[in-house]
């Protein structure tokens, strides 16, 4: 059982920056090259490929070779539903505090 809560562990440790999490959703509308995800993302190139490569050492994306680009994907599907969890617990909580903000009101 140790193994799974260290597999948990590392998971949300590499979900656990935000430029990575949004790489993942621009990802999750199909393969993306360095180039279209820095312009997405508008940040340096190396910055993304740190992510990306931090994202590959944890078998999160794919990378393929095509002429002269890298295609990245992400490896696993359920990685998406898991952001859209995560999307709705925070969609969930800011409901919350925006009723408890009206009924101070």
């Amino acid at each position: 059982m140790a193994a799974l809560q260290e597999f948990k562990a590392e998971l949300f440790k590499t979900l656990g920056h935000p430029v990575r999490i949004r790489i993942l959703e621009l990802l999750g509308t199909g393969e993306k090259t360095v180039s279209e995800l820095q312009a997405a993302l508008e940040i340096e190139a190396s910055s993304v490929s740190q992510q990306l490569s931090v994202m590959r050492s944890r078998q999160l994306v794919d990378a393929r070779k095509q002429g002269t680009n890298v295609l990245y994907a992400v490896r696993d599907p359920l990685l998406l539903e898991l952001l859209a969890v995560a999307r709705q617990i925070f969609e969930h909580q800011v409901a919350q505090m925006t009723s408890l903000l009206d009924s101070d009101s």
